[in-house]
């Protein structure tokens, strides 16, 4: 049974969140996921489900936004420094709130070579202040 594009069953629901139906009823239940008691089932309204699954209102407005890439190599550089340097980034690139664009950042340490490669993916901005403040970063050391 098929409802409309904004009211979904506890099953559609689960599916939805790849969940167990019964998971989806213990969150009901236990008052974490808000749902509608129809005789014995539940519906649930398509943005109460959004925002239980962390999904932010207009999200595919800001898909089509601008994305840079940056890919960085740091040569001659120790261990230590380069999980520094990388728990920095993913501490920065966590920073913000539900209205700021995600900020990837995936970090490599090669000790054969003993240099470090950086991959940052962002908005335009954010991607050039994190360039610039490990600019920074490197250059102090």
């Amino acid at each position: 049974m098929v409802m409309s594009d904004n009211l979904f069953t506890v099953e559609q629901a689960a599916q939805r969140l790849n969940l167990h139906p019964k998971t989806v009823l213990r969150y009901i239940r236990e008052g974490r996921l808000t749902a509608t008691r129809l005789g014995k089932s539940y519906r649930i309204l398509r943005n109460e489900l959004d925002a239980f699954a962390g999904i932010a209102a207009g999200a595919s407005a800001k898909a089509s936004a601008a994305r840079a890439t940056a890919i960085l190599e740091i040569p001659t550089i120790d261990v230590g420094r380069s999980e520094r340097i990388a728990t920095f980034l993913q501490a920065t690139a966590l920073s913000g709130d539900a209205t700021t664009p995600p900020l990837h950042v995936q970090t490599a340490f090669d000790p054969a070579t003993e240099s470090m490669k950086i991959i940052l993916i962002g908005t335009p901005a954010d991607v050039g202040k994190l360039l610039e403040m490990l600019d920074v970063h490197t250059r102090s050391r």
